[in-house]
């Protein structure tokens, strides 16, 4: 070998050397794995294990949280003690996406002691829709739910058993209800007025059309509607400006997050930044201007659960941006918001699928994991 050649070659042996771990026999570079609980500004404490947990809220003032078991269990827990089942919660279909679903707390929680409640049902000829009730939470050594109230149901029920959506939102003002219904995996229901699938809806707290909605005037269900076009919306939250936005899982790609606004068409399945499983491709959102496009999308998907805007007193540097829980790229995705658009800041590995995402009111923050034996997580900034 030429002498230059031969000192490029030692040159890039030596480069090599330093920036490759080292292996021992047999290893490959597939089997070396980086610490990412290191790389994390926080570090991750398992307080508690649930199956197929769902959603989470914690109780006003307390360190006590409800918690939905897929599986129909709604849990009430207390940092540093057991998980007591709540009795009372009706039947839930729990197959494929199906189950018990959402739980907020009332506006008025402290005085009412009332609780939100979605959940998968079943219908006639193998049908199933989401629906949401109302309830008294009764607390003590035996919690149980009193005078259950279905509010809503989707409709129509249909066959299959995926893209319930069925989050639940109040208003700031806590006079609205807003619930997310997804489209059921039958697409062209997201457009029709006939039904409220792949619909935002605008509530009063018992149920009833909001007045003011952008559709009333039509009637029947059209009188809920207060956006279209939606796919499988799996969180629903306001900003700190009070601004309602959804994140809503794509096709074969394109999950994206948009920021809701009455009466807009947010496109699908007409057009999407994703394509079609079998390969059939969707025109995107730039060819409909008509159509409302999303703030920002993902390209491959994070699969997204749900998401909350962090007051984050732990961790300033986050504070007023979008922390979204992400099964498939397994940890957090943090976003922040630019007006009407938003932009990823950075991503943060638990090398699991995150289901959901709570801050408390003391500012802890709590994430729970997608398995039959999901941990629920709380994370508190690093020590280094």
């Amino acid at each position: 070998m030429p002498r230059r050649q031969t000192l490029l070659a030692l040159l890039l042996g030596v480069s090599l050397a330093a920036s490759w771990p080292l292996f021992r026999p047999g290893d490959s570079a597939a089997q070396v794995v980086p610490d990412y609980a290191a790389q994390n500004p926080f570090a991750a404490v398992e307080v508690a294990r649930f199956s197929q947990p769902w959603a989470i809220v914690f109780l006003p003032g307390t360190r006590t949280a409800l918690i939905t078991e897929r599986g129909g269990r709604l849990k009430l827990w207390q940092e540093g003690g057991a998980a007591r089942e709540v009795s009372g919660v009706p039947a839930v279909l729990h197959a494929g996406q199906g189950g018990l679903g959402d739980v907020v707390l009332a506006p008025d929680f402290a005085r009412s002691r009332m609780i939100y409640l979605s959940w998968a049902e079943a219908g006639p000829s193998d049908t199933a829709g989401a629906v949401v009730a109302r309830a008294r939470l009764i607390e003590g050594d035996a919690p149980r739910l009193e005078a259950l109230q279905v509010i809503w149901r989707q409709t129509p029920k249909v066959t299959g058993r995926g893209h319930y959506s069925h989050r639940i939102a109040f208003s700031p003002d806590g006079r609205h209800l807003f619930i997310a219904s997804g489209d059921r995996q039958k697409m062209a229901p997201a457009q029709a007025m006939t039904g409220n699938l792949g619909k935002v809806l605008r509530l009063l707290p018992d149920g009833r059309p909001a007045p003011g909605n952008p559709f009333a005037a039509s009637g029947g269900v059209a009188a809920q509607i207060w956006s279209l076009g939606h796919r499988n919306i799996l969180g629903l939250h306001f900003d700190p400006q009070g601004r309602l936005w959804d994140l809503e899982h794509g096709p074969r790609g394109g999950d994206e997050l948009n920021l809701v606004e009455p009466g807009k068409n947010y496109g699908w399945p007409l057009v999407s930044q994703g394509e079609h499983y079998d390969g059939r491709a969707i025109p995107r959102h730039a060819t409909r201007p008509d159509l409302a496009a999303p703030a920002i999308s993902w390209n491959p998907v994070i699969a997204p659960g749900n998401f909350i805007f962090c007051k984050c007193d732990a961790f300033p540097a986050w504070r007023g941006q979008a922390l979204i829980a992400a099964m498939g790229s397994q940890g957090l995705v943090r976003v922040a918001i630019d007006g009407a658009r938003a932009r990823e800041v950075e991503r943060y590995n638990l090398e699991t699928r995150i289901r959901a995402i709570t801050e408390r009111d003391d500012g802890a923050l709590f994430v729970l994991a997608d398995k039959e034996d999901g941990r629920l997580l709380r994370l508190m900034p690093a020590k280094r």
